[in-house]
């Protein structure tokens, strides 16, 4: 796999990591031999340090240091809330049109941590498709931005305000999975990292436009993104 390189200099690398491919190795995937962080050091025969993550079914911008120095900087930056990420989403029902989400996470050892996502609504729909007792489905294409990086904040968030991302496993909607699956044959989660800025000395913003497999779907659902 040859991966998408969108910037590049002498510090930092950011690729266009496509869904499915997970960051670096993980005991949750052990029989996966893949993995962002060794592909890209393959591909430009230099050793690069991650400085942030997505999840495996996220696709979008991703960012790595190409010394440890670096990774430092980023890393500060990251701490003191400085570096800026946003991501599209597609999710169930009609979301308000700005939204500002304070809800707390618990961690993987017990610890509720703060939590806040800022969203705003792009567009919505509603399709002439039928599930269970409801004649018509309706969807909402989002702007999410993450004010804290807790483990699948974003997808956490969602179903927290009862508008889960579409493909979500196992925080999103069965129905709705299943629906997409049947109807559509998708099974990729609608979740997009759609830019990453960070502030001085870089003042760097890198941005990306969504998969193909995104697109597909907006069109399909009727949903258009304005920039």
């Amino acid at each position: 796999m040859i991966l998408e390189i969108l910037y590049q200099d002498e510090n930092l690398i950011a690729i266009n990591k496509p869904h499915g491919l997970l960051v670096h190795r993980s005991p949750m995937a052990a029989d996966v031999s893949e993995f962002a962080i060794q592909l890209l050091r393959d591909q430009i025969g230099q050793y690069v340090y991650p400085c942030h993550r997505l999840d495996r079914k996220t696709a979008g911008v991703l960012l790595f240091a190409k010394n440890k120095d670096a990774q430092v900087q980023i890393n500060h930056c990251f701490q003191e809330k400085s570096v800026t990420k946003e991501y599209y989403a597609i999710v169930r029902g009609w979301t308000e049109d700005a939204l500002h989400i304070d809800y707390a996470l618990t961690n993987e050892r017990g610890k509720s941590q703060e939590a806040i996502t800022d969203l705003s609504t792009i567009d919505r729909s509603e399709l002439n498709v039928p599930l269970g007792k409801y004649k018509t489905q309706r969807y909402s294409l989002v702007n999410l931005r993450p004010r804290t990086g807790r483990y699948h904040q974003l997808r956490k968030h969602m179903a927290h305000i009862r508008h889960p991302i579409i493909g979500d496993r196992p925080h999103g909607c069965n129905k709705q999975n299943r629906l997409f699956k049947e109807k559509w044959n998708m099974m990729t989660m609608m979740l997009h990292a759609s830019s990453i800025t960070l502030p001085e000395p870089y003042q760097l913003k890198i941005m990306v436009d969504t998969s193909e497999v995104f697109k597909s779907m907006m069109e399909t659902l009727k949903l258009t993104l304005r920039t």
